[in-house]
C-alpha cells in the first residue's frame, strides 16, 4: 500500500526538528451542495530544520516519531511573501 502524500503551508516552526502544517481540503456540503474549505493540522518531522513559516511543503505518512508525530517532510518550494 503506498503512503500518502499531502501538501500544505507551515504555520509553525517552534519545535525542535519538527514542524506544523496545515492541509485544506475542499468539500461539498451534504444539504445546501456547496464546497466548503476544510482544515487540518499535522506535526511533521523536519529533521534539518529547513522549513520556516508560509513554506508551501510536501508531508508523507510514515512510522510513529513521537506521540503525535506520523508525518515527515519530503520536500517543499519557499513561498513566496
Amino acid at each position: 500500500m503506498p503512503k500518502r502524500v499531502l501538501q500544505g503551508v507551515v504555520v509553525s516552526d517552534k519545535a525542535d526538528k519538527t514542524v506544523i502544517v496545515t492541509v485544506e481540503r475542499r468539500v461539498m456540503h451534504p444539504v445546501y451542495k456547496k464546497f466548503v474549505t476544510r482544515s487540518k493540522k499535522y506535526a511533521a518531522h523536519d529533521e534539518a530544520n529547513a522549513h520556516k513559516i508560509g513554506d508551501v511543503v510536501r508531508i508523507e505518512e510514515s512510522r510513529p516519531i513521537s506521540k503525535r508525530k506520523r508525518w515527515v517532510v519530503v520536500g517543499g518550494a519557499r513561498a513566496v511573501s
